[in-house]
């Protein structure tokens, strides 16, 4: 047979198996595919119907199937679209097991909302509320009030008329507050306090955007009171200090108090602002975290303004806060950027329910705080159990209890860690790449930390209702090997 001929017999063989393939309209009268259709629209099914019969089409123009294949084909088409059509409309967004250590962990969220929050939510969410109504008068009322009147019960040992605003998140607050106070004017601060924060967001660029112009004093590890006092002229707006949430500097080091910076603020007569980032109210020390300083302390130091997260130390939504200085707070909040970095009712409500926890001293209510608090001992009473389990059950994996460290994360509390409990697993036909590449893949995806060869599922941040999801993905790997 010459090659013509070769090719002739081809192309009529596969311009046979084209005839066998149906319209989208026949694929989309069968029952199974109406059925589809009802449940994930029809534009979709129609669209998704198309890429199958394409793919059909591209493999038989590739010589890849037979007329049995394309009869088999054809016949699990209904199947086909509707495991494209529930892949591709899938959430995206999924909740995850965080077994990193890492409480707040900023790829994968932060610091996690407890039931009351989430149950605040919803209560607001789904109907309509007095978000900016004051149902006293009937009149038109500032959604600040909900949160302002908590955080004043909150700081009212620390400082007078203290009143607080948000924002979307603590970044946002920063340039806000810049903007608001120091637009035009020079904002001194340490050359040891230009931080650069996450997604290469660093303060000079924030204060640029602000319009504000950067003095900077001092060298990177020691600044005086008498830089400041040298720096500052009649362009001055705002003496800044910044806190380095994210990294330490240790050795020959110097900078001046809080009080301080605060005496001089007042003798100049210009506001002194702290960004603390990080956010803390709750005294860290009671759980072995040292150093961090607290919006309290701030205050009763003499700042005037402070600025910081809710999704951090605080344990609430994403979210940037300031507080402080009543009239000064006011100033910023009539800035026309407020409008359009402010946050909605869902925040608000999460937010209440987290100031509510702090006020009657329910800490455990809090997510992020419970998992601080939680000791060496309790952890390790959970691995072991599971360990014993999974001998049992997984005999062809190395699984151990190890000692480990979890930390705070989110650029809070650098170089601080808490004593902690993880499993390593282990295998010799899976390298631990592969084991945690799986165990991302599970159905709850579980995301684990990678050490010496070994997978490490730290319990500090797994809540102990997981546990047993986090068994049965273990044993799933003995399974797969």
């Amino acid at each position: 047979m010459s090659p013509r001929t070769r090719t002739n017999v081809a192309t009529s063989a596969k311009a046979e198996l084209y005839r066998r393939l149906p319209s989208v309209d026949d694929v989309l009268r069968r029952q199974e595919t109406e059925v589809i259709g009802a449940r994930f629209g029809h534009e979709a099914t129609v669209e998704a119907a198309r890429a199958v019969l394409e793919e059909m089409r591209a493999r038989i123009a590739k010589g890849e199937m037979t007329q049995e294949q394309v009869a088999a084909a054809v016949e699990a088409a209904p199947p086909e679209i509707e495991r494209r059509l529930r892949d591709g409309m899938a959430f995206s967004l999924r909740p995850v097991i965080n077994a990193t250590g890492v409480i707040l962990h900023t790829n994968l969220g932060r610091a996690p909302l407890g039931r009351e929050m989430l149950q605040h939510v919803v209560e607001v969410s789904s109907g309509y509320s007095n978000l900016e109504m004051d149902l006293a008068s009937g009149a038109r009322g500032e959604r600040d009030v909900h949160v302002d009147r908590l955080f004043a019960k909150l700081f009212a040992a620390a400082a007078r008329e203290v009143r607080t605003i948000v924002v979307n998140n603590n970044a946002a607050a920063v340039l806000l507050t810049l903007h608001a106070l120091a637009e035009g004017g020079e904002v001194i601060i340490s050359r040891g306090e230009l931080v650069e924060i996450g997604g290469s967001f660093r303060i000079p660029e924030v204060m640029a955007k602000s319009g504000a112009v950067l003095s900077e004093v001092g060298t990177t590890n020691r600044t005086r009171i008498s830089d400041y006092e040298q720096a500052v002229n009649e362009r001055t707006k705002l003496l800044l200090r910044v806190h380095r949430s994210n990294f330490e500097i240790k050795g020959f080091t110097e900078q001046p108090s809080l009080e301080e910076l605060s005496v001089l603020a007042e003798r100049c007569g210009i506001p002194l602002m702290e960004d603390l980032g990080s956010g803390d109210i709750f005294d860290l020390g009671t759980v072995g975290v040292h150093g961090e300083p607290t919006i309290a302390a701030s205050l009763r130091a003499g700042v005037d303004i402070v600025t910081f997260s809710g999704d951090k130390l605080l344990g609430g939504p994403q979210m940037g806060l300031i507080t402080g200085n009543h009239e000064l707070v006011a100033k910023v909040r009539k800035n026309p950027l407020f409008r359009a970095l402010r946050v909605d009712k869902m925040f608000y409500a999460a937010l209440e329910a987290t100031l509510l926890a702090y006020l009657r001293e329910d800490y455990d209510s809090i997510p992020a705080l419970r998992i601080m608090r939680l000791t060496e001992e309790q952890i390790d009473e959970r691995a072991e159990h599971l360990v014993r389990k999974l001998h049992i059950s997984t005999p062809r994996l190395n699984v151990e209890v190890v000692k480990a460290q979890s930390v705070i994360g989110g650029g809070s509390a650098p170089g601080a860690t808490l004593p902690s409990r993880a499993i390593a697993v282990s295998s010799p036909d899976l390298k631990a790449d592969g084991i945690a590449r799986r165990l991302r893949g599970w159905e709850t995806p579980i995301i684990a930390r990678v050490e010496q060869g070994r997978v490490l599922l730290d319990l500090r941040t797994v809540e102990p209702e997981l546990d047993e999801v986090v068994l049965r993905a273990v044993e799933g790997l003995a399974k797969s090997n």
